[in-house]
């Protein structure tokens, strides 16, 4: 069951690939992704109930200690995260569209899981560092006032952590954006 994630993110390969080892021999997960994910930087991902992600989370965090660069818990995550993450969800043309990005993929997760509890919006979107220099991102879709909602609560969480690049909301976008960006 896919109620928790955790995500740990390392300045190591090596102790990486040993992390994503050692997480899921301590504790019933699903791992999601395991990954490089910019040169010299290594992330994993893990999903299941509570209690076992959060015994691989301390597991891995052990494991990496001082090559851990960030990491992230979330014990009742947002269901639409998981569609995000994988890329399962197909935009439609809504009347906003919102693009956070993040100088760290657990930023990313936990900003995309604050704007889904806080305002009624898709997320269509999580991508997590891979070919963007170690950076995240993640988009949402909805109407106006409510994609205005979420942005406003992911980026007060981001600012608060330092880790906010750059985010745009844009209302009523152009038809053809759907089919090029996504």
């Amino acid at each position: 069951m896919r109620e928790a994630i955790a995500l740990i993110e390392t300045i190591s390969v090596a102790v990486g690939v040993r992390i994503a080892d050692e997480m899921a021999k301590a504790a019933p997960v699903e791992i999601l992704d395991a990954t490089a994910i910019c040169p010299g930087k290594y992330m994993v991902l893990v999903a299941g109930d509570v209690s076992a992600v959060e015994s691989a989370l301390n597991r891995g965090v052990e494991i990496g200690g001082n090559v851990v660069v960030d990491s992230l818990f979330i014990p009742h995550v947002h269901p639409d995260v998981f569609p995000a993450i994988l890329g399962a969800t197909k935009p439609t043309e809504p009347n906003a569209l919102s693009v956070i990005e993040t100088f760290t993929a657990a930023a990313s997760i936990l900003a995309a899981d604050a704007a889904a509890k806080a305002a009624h919006i898709r997320l269509i979107e999580i991508r997590l560092a891979k070919g963007l220099g170690g950076k995240a991102f993640f988009s949402m879709m909805g109407d106006v006032h409510q994609v205005e909602a979420a942005t406003e609560a992911a980026l007060a969480l981001l600012k608060e952590s330092g880790n906010l690049v750059r985010s745009v909301v844009i209302p009523h976008p152009h038809a053809d954006l759907w089919s090029k960006v996504f």
